[in-house]
């Protein structure tokens, strides 16, 4: 049995978290051509280079149904992997550009939309069982970059390994005791460009010191 076939993300209609399922049912409501479900990964299992977001955006991924897709972390994040060899083709901020991703894959710690782009720790917790899932599913995987703290904490809770031996901090790289590297980046959202607190040149940096990583 392949890895695909080992390991399933939630389904459509997942009602393990309640006020997700409930914000979900309101948006499918509101907008009836959404995907308004929970985000599949994008990219294959035999990837060796995992990135992993917090959740869907509201108008982003849980509109397209593609991780970063439509909304503003996409429009660095993609070009960015284009730019290091982790894609090719074109990024359209549409599922249906054709843009494949090479040795790579794209999940988040949370797979449905969260009020507010906040998932409660509950709901965190609760969906962690998908990543801890997909990371064993992955068998030719070297390394992981989180995107934000809350995508860090995740892996490594998925991981079963200390947060405190693995302080999260934007340019970090740490090799886990199995060899995987995990490589951290402030989460590339709209806020964190406008703010300064990320460039473009900083996220480029990460990409630069995952590349030269041996």
């Amino acid at each position: 049995m392949s890895s695909a076939e080992v390991f399933q993300g939630p389904d459509a209609d997942c009602t393990l978290c309640p006020r997700l399922m409930l914000f979900r049912q309101d948006n499918r409501a509101a907008h009836t051509g959404w995907h308004n479900a929970p985000v599949p990964a994008f990219g294959g299992l035999d990837a060796r280079f995992l990135v992993v977001g917090l959740a869907p955006g509201l108008r982003g991924a849980n509109r397209t149904g593609r991780p970063f897709t439509g909304d503003y972390a996409g429009d660095l994040l993609y070009p960015t992997l284009l730019r290091y060899g982790f894609a090719q083709g074109t990024y359209k901020a549409d599922p249906a550009d054709g843009l494949e991703l090479v040795g790579a894959r794209i999940t988040n710690a949370v797979r449905c939309v969260p009020p507010e782009n906040k998932p409660t720790l509950a709901e965190q917790k609760t969906c962690r069982s998908f990543l801890t899932a997909e990371l064993a599913a992955m068998p030719n995987l070297r390394t992981v970059l989180a995107l934000g703290r809350i995508a860090h904490e995740a892996v490594l809770n998925s991981l079963e390994l200390r947060k405190s031996a693995y302080p999260f901090a934007h340019g970090a790289l740490h090799t886990l005791p199995s060899g995987l590297i995990l490589a951290d980046s402030y989460h590339c959202s709209r806020y964190n460009l406008n703010t300064g607190r990320l460039t473009e040149a900083m996220f480029h940096e990460v990409f630069d010191d995952i590349v030269g990583a041996p």
